[in-house]
């Protein structure tokens, strides 16, 4: 049976790595085998050793000291790179035979879902077997304007990446109860989230992200947020359900 691949999308800082690491560690403890791809040129550190790092085909210091370039231009030449060097890393990651791939990509979600290169770079690694997970940032996700600015950026994400898309309010765990049970509201009625745009402000951009909402509510954009956290595990079998619903119509993989 052919492996699937979650690919871990969202913004600097949401906890697409972190996310990664706990998805790999539940999937092994439940007996399945997954292995981990860093899609990031400019990663430091990360909490998992990748089966398979892009940093082995480019690196963002060589680009930049190679190509004369600031840390910017050179995401952007990296970014493009990926494109041109994806069938050798496909490759690589196809030799491994396991269950899931989960893919970790650049902290810059821009710079991975606003480019020519990135629907290439999903087709070659996964053909239709491909899941985007959307991380919502809980600290801006908490504010009814933050939270239409995510959904507006998770819909243009979809609309220039058309793979089914699952997402999930990231480090829900840091999230007061109040909070929490706002943004869940907020994702399944979009009239409680319109009504809390118009007590949050009555400034103009207020009156902006109304407009916007209720275009992405006529061409159903959203979904419900699933919370989950990587510290407390919350979630993680939900994003294994999830993608079973995606992929095999919700029958388990055999172990």
């Amino acid at each position: 049976m052919p492996a699937k691949h979650l690919y871990f999308i969202g913004t600097a800082g949401c906890g697409k790595s972190t996310l990664t690491n706990a998805y790999l560690l539940w999937l092994q403890n439940q007996g399945y085998d997954g292995i981990t791809v860093n899609l990031d040129p400019g990663a430091d550190t990360l909490l998992y050793t990748p089966d398979v790092d892009v940093q082995d085909w480019i690196n963002l210091t060589d680009v930049m000291r190679e190509c004369g370039l600031g840390p910017n231009g050179a995401q952007i030449a990296a970014a493009d790179m990926l494109a041109l060097n994806i069938k050798e890393i496909a490759q690589v990651v196809a030799g491994h035979d396991t269950d899931f791939v989960l893919l970790d990509t650049p902290g810059q979600v821009e710079l991975f879902t606003f480019r020519k290169s990135s629907k290439i770079v999903i087709d070659e690694l996964s053909g239709d077997l491909a899941l985007l997970v959307y991380l919502y940032d809980p600290s801006l996700a908490k504010s009814a304007n933050g939270f239409v600015s995510t959904l507006m950026l998770s819909a243009s994400v979809h609309f220039r990446l058309p793979f089914p898309m699952l997402p999930v309010l990231a480090k829900a765990d840091m999230l007061t109860e109040v909070d929490r049970e706002k943004v869940e509201a907020w994702s399944r009625d979009y009239y409680a989230l319109f009504n809390a745009l118009l007590d949050e402000s009555a400034e103009s951009q207020t009156q902006i992200n109304a407009e916007f909402l209720q275009a992405l509510e006529a061409v159903g954009a959203s979904k419900a947020v699933m919370p989950v956290s990587a510290d407390t595990g919350e979630g993680l079998e939900d994003i294994y359900n999830a993608a079973q619903q995606v992929f095999e119509g919700g029958e388990d993989v055999e172990r």
